[in-house]
């Protein structure tokens, strides 16, 4: 059996608090889930107001946009925690800022979308900044890594 030794750098624990920051976003948004369907009177297991409901109650549209925002962040958890998680391997200072810019966005995000009004979640469109900046760094990465393999 072999063994890999994995050398992380010193500030490495920016990263890993970057990432946990990601917990209490999830849990403010799902209580702004789980108060939108209380006053909107959806029981569960319906994942969203039908149409009709929607059209009939402000409530129903406003958790429709909670739940929808809620839904969307955890669409993104992995593949940012991936980013981070590989990004920071070359660049933890970087990677923790990035994730941590995620992290605050969307927690915008879901405030702006969560008034029911879906255009006002682009109040937190610079969510896109954490995950271009991770992005960024994973294909500098990349191109760095083949120019000195000499690809």
């Amino acid at each position: 059996m072999s063994s890999v030794t994995v050398n992380l750098p010193s500030n490495y624990t920016w990263v890993v608090a970057s990432i946990f920051s990601i917990v209490p976003v999830l849990q403010l948004q799902t209580s702004l889930v789980v108060k939108a369907r209380k006053k909107a009177g959806i029981r569960y297991p319906q994942l969203y107001a039908e149409k009709a409901e929607q059209e009939a109650s402000k409530d129903a549209r406003i958790f429709n946009c909670a739940q929808r925002a809620h839904q969307n962040t955890l669409e993104n958890v992995p593949s940012m925690v991936l980013s981070t998680l590989i990004s920071a391997i070359h660049y933890p200072t970087y990677a923790a800022i990035g994730c941590g810019i995620w992290s605050f966005s969307r927690v915008l995000y879901a405030m702006g979308y969560s008034t029911g009004d879906p255009r006002r979640r682009s109040f937190g469109a610079y969510s896109s900044l954490g995950v271009q900046a991770l992005m960024g760094l994973l294909a500098g990465k990349v191109v760095f890594d083949l120019i000195r393999a000499g690809v």
